[in-house]
């Protein structure tokens, strides 16, 4: 189902036209001016990469790394992923849950006490 987007050198407004199926000619108006005459724009579209390409353009996971590397949260949790496997044994199924669960935004139970600390309060 694509959305086509044209320009209106009447108005110079954008307009966006969703079909459900490619179709080939399409007659669009202007949704500002009502305009025919629309020229049609390039759009954008979403590029999704694989979880192996983002592993491989992040590097290997280190004890200390960039404070990038975790811009992507899909790489929480990667160093003890790998220690794991370096040592030959499985990972918790618990432990699995939490790193899951963290990559997609939800903060362990004892951080979550912190979201709300202002910077500079001083913990004892």
């Amino acid at each position: 189902m694509p959305i086509y987007e044209f320009y209106c050198p009447s108005c110079r407004k954008k307009s966006s036209v969703f079909t459900r199926a490619v179709v080939p000619s399409l007659a669009p108006r202007c949704t500002a001016c009502g305009s025919g005459d629309l020229v049609r724009l390039v759009s954008s579209f979403a590029y999704h990469k694989s979880i192996q390409t983002i592993h491989e353009e992040s590097g290997e996971p280190t004890l200390h790394p960039s404070p990038d590397y975790y811009k992507d949260p899909r790489n929480i949790g990667r160093w003890v992923e790998k220690r794991f496997t370096d040592m030959g044994m499985e990972l918790p199924g618990e432990i699995q849950q939490k790193i899951q669960a963290a990559r997609e935004g939800e903060m362990p139970e004892p951080l979550k006490d912190l979201q709300s600390a202002s910077p500079d309060a001083s913990y004892h």
